[in-house]
């Protein structure tokens, strides 16, 4: 166990948002049952979703571009000759209205940039390639606290805290410590006083105790200290607000969660299961070997696959997310699915420029 609490001082803490119903009823069978009834569930939580109305306000801010390997990005489908790609992390900034008026104000993603460079994979990763391969390859955009600045949004002002899973995040500064941390040369406070994580109590367990598998992507030592009240652990999915939802996608972690947002265009999904909007749609891309390799496996969709941990349901969940957005307007082709790490052209990785690209999603109301 590396925390210093139980996940079962958890227990206590849910009651945030409103539960789907329709996607968290037990599915009976096996997975492929599973993929024909999540196709007929996310369609009946579309219908109601819609329903909900819409956030005030979502603004996309972009943090860093940075390599990722291919063959975990394109699972399997890619023959591009370069073994990595880039992709760029960004944040959504979601502000909404309780029906009492309160406003709040969700961050989705709001990775620090500079603690996670210590996750083991990438740790690793830039302890073996130069130094001037590494600065042309990572391009820094912004800091989480400079956009809010940007937004006129103040750190208090932040309820919420979503992340669709936990790797590569170290939230000290974030949420603060209780004790004193060497490796930051301070006991952090709290740089979101008010803001509550909301996480799935299945990654919160799965971290207490990791597998192999998943232990190059997790940095589980910095959560040693961090409070418990600082979490608000979720058991599925739920409606946090008009046009705001978190719902569970199990797969690329057992925990795994997506963001669901009704905007101006339609509703659209937010995660990381795959990292470009064509993957959903791999019969329409133009990246080397998707297209061939989907018809020919007769697979729907490319997951991003850097782990394992249950990859049937990974693809079920990614079908999920297909049924619940809209279309593109920009091109029909292509589903409002936006990458929480979109895939991102750059000249040191031939073969892997995307066909289509969302770049941010903008609503105000």
């Amino acid at each position: 166990m590396v925390l210093q609490w139980s996940t079962d001082d958890l227990v206590d803490l849910t009651g945030v948002g409103d539960a789907v119903e329709v996607l968290d009823r037990k599915i009976e069978g096996g997975p492929g049952a599973r993929l024909r009834d999540l196709r007929t569930r996310g369609a009946d939580f579309r219908r109601e979703f819609a329903a909900t109305g819409m956030p005030q306000r979502v603004d996309t801010c972009d943090l860093v571009t940075l390599p990722y390997p291919t063959r975990f990005g394109l699972f399997r489908a890619s023959r591009a000759i370069a073994p990595f790609l880039s992709i760029t992390n960004r944040m959504l900034v979601i502000r909404w209205n309780d029906s009492d008026g309160r406003q709040r104000v969700l961050l989705f993603e709001p990775s620090d940039v500079k603690l996670g460079r210590n996750t083991p994979y990438f740790a690793e990763l830039a302890r073996r390639t130069p130094a001037p391969i590494i600065k042309r390859m990572v391009v820094e955009h912004g800091t989480v606290l400079d956009h809010l600045a940007h937004l006129r949004i103040t750190p208090d002002e932040v309820d919420y805290i979503v992340f669709d899973h936990l790797h590569t995040q170290d939230l000290r500064r974030w949420v603060g410590t209780t004790a004193y941390q060497p490796d930051l040369s301070e006991q952090p406070d709290a740089v979101f006083p008010n803001a509550k994580v909301i996480v799935q109590r299945d990654e919160l367990t799965a971290m207490s105790d990791l597998h192999p598998l998943q232990t190059p992507w997790y940095q589980t030592d910095t959560y040693r200290d961090v409070p418990v009240d600082a979490f608000a652990p979720i058991d599925g999915s739920v409606v946090l607000g008009p046009g705001v939802a978190v719902i569970k996608t199990p797969g690329h972690v057992f925990g795994n969660q997506s963001l669901a947002l009704n905007t101006s265009t339609g509703i659209w999904v937010s995660s990381e299961n795959v990292i470009a909007a064509e993957c959903l749609t791999p019969e329409h891309s133009g990246l080397p070997g998707l297209a061939r390799w989907s018809a020919s496996w007769q697979q729907e969709v490319v997951l991003n696959a850097n782990t394992i941990e249950t990859t049937a349901d990974q693809y079920n969940s990614i079908v999920l997310e297909k049924s619940i957005v809209d279309r593109s307007q920009t091109d029909s082709r292509y589903l409002q699915f936006f990458p929480s790490s979109e895939l991102t052209p750059m000249w040191t990785n031939p073969g892997t420029k995307p066909t289509f690209s969302h770049h941010a999603i903008t609503h105000q109301s």
